[in-house]
Formats: structure tokens, C-alpha cells, sequence
């Protein structure tokens, strides 16, 4: 017989005796998404990890709620008030934020080694259905809540030389430059390379036919390769290129995003840095950082509903 422990996913029986609930008991809990749960042909499974985390998160009332953990894609400005607020919390609580990539982000989240994700998945063009697509092939995506940030303008990373060429070169029908610049590439699973990727192609080049041999696993990484000439372009937001002094193309605007389960959504550290954001101090970092619009941070965009 298979042990709990060594379970990935348990049944609605199993998870009625391993809490010593009865199965109406847990089908009510799952059907008002008070247990991290799913159907799969009609019938519900319980990712055992994310049960545990709950029995843990519920002693106490909540022995993790004095911490928060924020992973997925990398931002500055995000980064910057994530270490505001460490600093008003002071030794009471802990607030952390590792920049993973969006895949990889999400993975993680899915798995309950993190309470946030943040990301970018599409331009405001698409109107998050690129987004949709993404959350809802996880399996615990129903418990889940969309948060907006902030837009961002994304584009291309360069230094001064090399933008020149970008002009010069900017209406002609052929461009060899791209083929001989060497590129940085972000890791697979990041917002950033799946943009780069669906520009490059609208401009008929490949990107694995590119000359690119560096992969960056966050945008300051991949200014940094730029600016001590490591390499000739790259991917990234306005705000990176601005503060490493390079010169930036912008390619799009997107929406930078905070997925998570539903009641990570009343944690007071997330609602203190969603409140940050919103103070005029905020306001005026953004535009000293560049390329940041805060209009309807905050807002619920998804509830993880099909």
C-alpha cells in the first residue's frame, strides 16, 4: 500500500484520512477552494504538498504569514520596494524576492516553495490571453488570483555604438547587422527571450540562428554583459538600459503581474507593498526609473476562473 508520504497527489478518500475529515467534509473544503485541490475527470486530486503547506499555514493561524516570498520575473522597481518594505517591517517579519524567470517562477509557485509569482507574458496588445493560457495549464491555477503591477516598456538593450548602427540600418529591407551582433539571451521559461523571440520573427530572423552564446538569468545580468562589452544587444526593460547607461529601442508594453493563491491576497505584506506602491513617492521613483506606468496597481485581473 502507498504511504501518504510518499504520495504526489492524493485522492478525495485518501485526503479524508489523512485529516481525519470525512470525504463530504473535504469536497466542500475543495469546492470552496479552502483546500488546494483539482479535478481530473471529474474527480477531485490534492497536490500532498500543497496540503501540507495549508495544515502548516492554518496552526496558529498561520505560523508562515509572518513571511513572504516573492519569485518568477526580475524588475527593479519591484526589487527596490520589496526592500522598502523589509526595511518598515523591520525584524518582525521577512519579505524576499529571487528572480527565477517567469517559467520557472510559476513552477515553484505551483509547487508551494513560494507565495508570489511575479511575470510578464504578453503585450497589453493581447489583452492577457497569452496570460490565460499560461496560468491555466498548471493544475491548482483555480486557486489562484491575477494582481496587475504596473505596465513596463520593454525593448532592446544596446550600447551607443551599436544603436547607431540600429538607426542607420532601421528602414533597410535586409538587416546583416543582426546576424553578426552578439546577442544576450535570457533563460528559457523568462518573459523577456519569449518577447524577443516573437519580435525577431515579425523582423523574419530566428533566434537560434543568431550569434548569441551568454544567457542571463536577470535583466541586470544581461545590462551588465552589454555595458563591459561581453556582448552587443539584448532584451530587457527601459528602466535596466536607463541605469546602466545604455542606449534602449522600445519594442512594447507589457504588463508586469503578481500571481498567487487566494488568501496570499489578504497578507498584510502584500497588501503593504500593493498600498507602496500606490504613495506618491512611489509614483516619482518610477518615473526617475524610466518606462514604468503605476495606473491600476492593485487591480484583480483573473480569479482563476476558466
Amino acid at each position: 500500500m502507498t504511504q501518504a508520504n510518499e504520495l504526489t497527489y492524493m485522492s478525495l478518500t485518501q485526503v479524508a484520512e489523512y485529516l481525519s475529515l470525512d470525504e463530504d467534509s473535504v469536497s466542500s473544503m475543495a469546492n470552496e477552494r479552502i483546500l488546494p485541490a483539482t479535478k481530473a475527470t471529474g474527480k477531485w486530486l490534492f497536490p500532498k504538498i500543497l496540503v501540507d503547506r495549508w495544515l502548516m499555514e492554518s496552526c496558529h493561524s498561520g505560523m508562515l504569514s509572518d513571511r513572504m516570498h516573492i519569485t518568477g520575473s526580475d524588475d527593479p522597481l519591484l526589487s527596490m520596494l520589496v526592500a522598502k518594505t523589509m526595511s518598515q517591517v523591520g525584524t518582525t517579519e521577512l519579505i524576499s524576492y529571487s528572480s527565477t524567470g517567469s517559467g520557472l517562477g510559476l513552477d515553484v509557485l505551483s509547487q508551494g516553495y513560494a507565495d508570489i509569482c511575479a511575470l510578464h507574458w504578453g503585450s497589453l496588445e493581447d489583452d492577457n490571453l497569452s496570460y490565460h493560457e499560461l496560468l491555466t495549464s498548471y493544475p491548482n491555477h483555480k486557486q489562484w488570483l491575477l494582481v496587475h503591477g504596473y505596465n513596463r516598456k520593454q525593448g532592446l538593450m544596446m550600447r551607443s555604438e551599436t544603436f547607431e548602427q540600429y538607426e542607420a540600418l532601421a528602414n533597410a529591407a535586409t538587416n546583416t547587422s543582426f546576424k553578426s551582433w552578439r546577442w544576450v539571451a535570457r533563460q528559457a521559461g523568462s518573459g523577456s527571450q519569449q518577447h524577443l523571440e516573437q519580435w525577431l520573427l515579425k523582423q523574419g530572423f530566428n533566434f537560434k540562428y543568431l550569434n548569441s552564446t551568454l544567457v542571463a538569468q536577470s535583466e541586470r545580468e544581461l545590462a551588465g554583459y552589454i555595458a563591459r562589452h561581453n556582448a552587443d544587444i539584448g532584451f530587457g526593460c527601459q528602466s535596466v538600459a536607463l541605469e546602466s547607461g545604455l542606449s534602449f529601442v522600445p519594442i512594447l508594453t507589457e504588463s508586469f503581474d503578481l500571481v498567487m493563491p487566494q488568501g496570499i491576497y489578504f497578507r498584510r505584506q502584500l497588501q503593504q507593498l500593493l498600498d507602496l506602491l500606490q504613495q506618491p513617492e512611489s509614483i516619482r521613483l518610477a518615473a526617475t526609473l524610466g518606462g514604468y506606468d503605476l495606473t491600476n496597481t492593485g487591480k484583480l485581473l483573473w480569479n482563476g476562473q476558466e
